[in-house]
């Protein structure tokens, strides 16, 4: 895999994995409640592979977080996303972010998140997953809940959260902010942050290093990465906000990350 631009086009910037080598697919997770869909890759005919949980955009579960996927298990990962919204609605059908945050992800409690993400930790162990290597990584929305479950669960060994809010969160359900929990980490967690990120202000990552760095070893052992001139999503290479530089080396330090507490 790499970060160049999509071939055919050279103002796309669209990254497309191939799927060579690969195992992957659509599958029914398993959940409480009956079953939701999930997209999972990992490398062809191999187990004990070390887990990572991807956590959507806002978006859901749609190419690029695919793609994500398939470039993590190109790199020796089982990766599962979950579909976190579909009891809520289908965020494929809205073009209009404020009215998919309003009628879908404001309606998603963190709770509901917590147990589709066991489920999918259940999931990979009985696919080849090795759980005692499990991580977590997620983008915008899923930034956000990569905190909040590297709270959570003792089952993670380590996270990395791409530009997620950190005083608040979308919608009335909301019971906790990441800097309610950033000290009290089951594993460690790079955040990844652009400095030009309107959503998301500078003094909110100030604060969050200051609660890391009083917090317990898996807090005070997290990473805090600004970007100066990046925004939101600067890796999301679908979208104008896209950065390559800054894209290629927070996914460099991901994967450094978890080689460091997954291996």
């Amino acid at each position: 895999m790499s970060f160049a631009p999509a071939a055919g086009n050279p103002a796309d910037t669209t990254i497309h994995t191939d799927a060579d080598g690969l195992a992957h697919g659509v599958f029914d997770l398993p959940v409480h409640d009956g079953s939701i869909s999930a997209y999972y890759a990992a490398p062809q005919g191999r187990t004990g592979l070390p887990v990572v949980l991807v956590v959507q955009e806002i978006f859901g579960v749609h190419e690029h977080i695919k793609d994500i996927c398939r470039r993590l298990a190109k790199a020796g990962y089982l990766a599962v996303a979950p579909e976190l919204y579909q009891r809520q609605g289908d965020a494929a059908a809205y073009t209009d972010v404020p009215k998919l945050i309003q009628e879908i992800v404001a309606k998603v409690p963190d709770e509901q998140v917590y147990a589709d993400l066991d489920a999918s930790l259940a999931w990979a162990e009985q696919n080849g997953g090795d759980t005692r290597r499990a991580g977590i990584t997620g983008f915008c929305w899923g930034g956000r809940l990569t905190w909040m479950y590297a709270a959570r669960n003792p089952a993670i060994k380590a996270g990395v959260a791409w530009y997620g809010k950190l005083s608040t969160g979308h919608g009335p359900l909301i019971k906790q902010v990441v800097l309610d929990v950033a000290a009290d980490l089951q594993g460690p967690v790079l955040g990844l942050y652009g400095g030009k990120d309107a959503s998301i202000p500078l003094e909110d990552v100030d604060a969050l290093k200051a609660t890391l760095a009083q917090g317990n070893a898996a807090a005070r052992a997290s990473e805090v990465v600004v970007y100066p001139d990046a925004g939101h999503g600067f890796l999301a290479d679908y979208r104008p906000m896209y950065r390559a530089a800054d894209a290629r080396d927070g996914w460099q330090r991901m994967l450094d990350w978890f080689q460091r507490h997954l291996a």
